[in-house]
């Protein structure tokens, strides 16, 4: 597996990806040959949150043209990440069977994203 660093190359930040945060909805520009498994991982490792689900897409780079000169666009990997915004107490067993519950296991949002909500 690879490290979780090289798989998130970048957050991609337009208006629309903007308006998912709200909803806990955050876009990675990714490696082209991770999985979701790997990107779940590496999203949960680096910013301290619970995944509910990936979804990706594969955008294929476009032919442009600057005179006679004809090239193409990087193609590239994006994926939407959505985090658990409301995470359940957790509750657990301590010694003397006494229960003991915490108040949240995972942060609720990923400031480091650069986007103020």
């Amino acid at each position: 597996m690879k490290f979780a660093e090289d798989i998130l190359i970048r957050p991609y930040i337009t208006e629309k990806t903007n308006a998912d945060i709200a909803e806990g909805k955050y876009t990675f520009i990714v490696d082209k040959r991770a999985t979701k498994t790997q990107v779940k991982q590496a999203v949960e490792k680096l910013f301290g949150v619970k995944v509910l689900s990936v979804n990706t897409v594969i955008y294929e780079g476009k032919e442009k043209r600057q005179g006679v000169h004809v090239g193409r666009t990087a193609s590239f990997k994006k994926a939407v990440v959505k985090i658990d915004t409301d995470p359940k107490p957790v509750s657990y067993a301590a010694k003397g069977g006494k229960t003991v519950m915490t108040s949240k296991k995972y942060k609720t949002s990923i400031e480091e994203f650069g986007v103020v909500q």
